[in-house]
This record gives structure tokens, sequence and C-alpha cells, in this order.
């Protein structure tokens, strides 16, 4: 491993020195991920993007984009858009990027199950805020949002996430 990976360690993840206090999935960690089974997946994956509302926070890093109102992320495992981001009106499964609380206020999306989505194995493996200290996910990993700031400020597109 190396210093600019994102580590999940018992004590939260560690980047670049640092350890950030984190929230994984409500079930813990998994070996065998399914599509709604609220564990984060076991295993390496790396930062595909970093999407911000801009209406909420300066952008982060140059690369990051912006959330609008029709962006959507596809979990609907019998869609060919499955694990990919839509645009508004999508008749499919979907999550809203741009919600009304601030979970997904600054989103780095990872390659779980990407961009060769298998139906059924999972989607949308994000780093986000978190709710608050302690209160599992539906399998992303989420943040306090200043540490989510300051990791979006320094992963780039590869930065590996390592789930042991």
């Amino acid at each position: 491993m190396r210093p600019d990976d994102l580590v999940l360690t018992p004590q939260g993840v560690r980047f670049r020195g640092r350890v950030f206090p984190c929230s994984i999935g409500k079930r813990g960690v998994t070996r065998d991920k399914r599509e709604g089974d609220k564990a984060t997946p076991a295993g390496m994956m790396r930062i595909t993007g970093l999407w911000y509302r801009p209406d909420r926070l300066a952008r982060p890093a140059p690369w990051a984009r912006p959330i609008g109102p029709g962006d959507l992320w596809c979990d609907a495992p019998d869609h060919p858009g499955y694990n990919h981001h839509a645009r508004a009106p999508l008749k499919a499964s979907h999550e809203k990027l741009r919600r009304a609380d601030p979970l997904y206020d600054l989103i780095l999306t990872t390659d779980w199950n990407w961009p060769d989505a298998v139906p059924g194995r999972g989607s949308a493996i994000f780093l986000h805020q978190w709710r608050r200290p302690g209160y599992g996910t539906e399998g992303c990993i989420a943040f306090a949002r200043p540490h989510l700031v300051w990791i979006a400020r320094h992963a780039r597109p590869g930065t590996r996430v390592i789930v042991p």
C-alpha cells in the first residue's frame, strides 16, 4: 500500500498520513457484494469521478463536475445504464445526485462494478458526507464534511480505495 491510497482501517480511512473517521455499510464489509445488501465491498476500487453541488460549496478540485438538477445514478440491475450516471427523466430505479439533504453535496465515485456493470453486483459505491458519526451507509464510505472536502482536494482520478 502507498501513502496516497485511501485505506480502511479499524480507526477510519488512512490517506496521506492522516486518519479520517468514517462510516461504512450498515452490515459492515462483505466479500460477496449484492445490490441492496447494505454492505461495503471488500477489495480495491479506484476513484473515477468527483461531483459537487455548486450552489452549496466551491469546486474542490479542477476536475470536479457540478451536480445539476437532472443528475441521477441508475441502480436498476435490469437497465442498460445500471451503475452509471444518468440524466432525468429516467423511469428505471435511480438515486438523485442533487438531494435536499447534504449527503451528496460532494461525491467521489468509484469503479466498483463499473464501467462494465454485472447486474445485481452492487452499484454506487461512493465516498460522501455522513449523516452523523457511526451512522451506517447503504454500502458507501462516508465522512464528516471537512474531512471529505480535504480528501476531495487531495485525491485524483485513479486514487486507490482499499477495503480489507
